[in-house]
């Protein structure tokens, strides 16, 4: 299915491995705790979020736009394509002078499938001071495209890393 596709990490209790994610990707709601700070600022906080999950990736985590402080973000001029969902919106994240530039992301008209995301903001967990699930730190998907959110719940190997764009 995928080219130099690594050997899976085992799984353990009440673990995920992102090879046992589908592709076209499934969006599935979550009521875990979501947060993301930056600049000293909550700029997103819900437990009415939306997973987003797909092979080789770990989740990436959607936020309904009441439950993000939109005043904090300012349009990139960034698009980016994406084969399932379409056409992105990229936007800054500014606090107090502090920028972080292209830091979230959102559909605002998803394709056929992904409608469920229509305005919800995701963020890059690498360019944000801190994003959490349930209070666990989260670590960034290597890459500077990808924007899924590692934590102790999902196994990879993950893509993003060099070596892994066949996946």
């Amino acid at each position: 299915m995928f080219r130099n596709q690594p050997e899976r990490a085992s799984v353990g209790p009440g673990q995920d491995s992102v090879w046992d994610y589908p592709r076209p990707p499934r969006l599935e709601r979550t009521q875990q705790v979501l947060r993301v700070s930056f600049g000293g600022q909550v700029a997103a906080e819900t437990t009415r979020g939306v997973r987003v999950l797909e092979t080789a990736s770990p989740p990436t985590f959607y936020f309904p736009p009441e439950e993000v402080r939109l005043d904090l973000l300012q349009p990139s001029g960034n698009q980016t394509f994406c084969e399932w969902k379409g056409f992105a919106e990229h936007f800054d994240i500014s606090v107090e002078g502090e920028t972080s530039r292209r830091a979230a992301w959102s559909y605002a008209r998803p394709s056929a499938g992904y409608e469920e995301i229509a305005g919800y903001v995701a963020f890059y967990p690498s360019r944000v001071d801190n994003a959490t699930v349930d209070g666990e730190p989260v670590q960034a998907q290597a890459g500077g495209y990808y924007g899924g959110w590692i934590t102790g719940m999902v196994v990879g190997p993950f893509k993003g890393d060099p070596g892994t764009e066949g996946w």
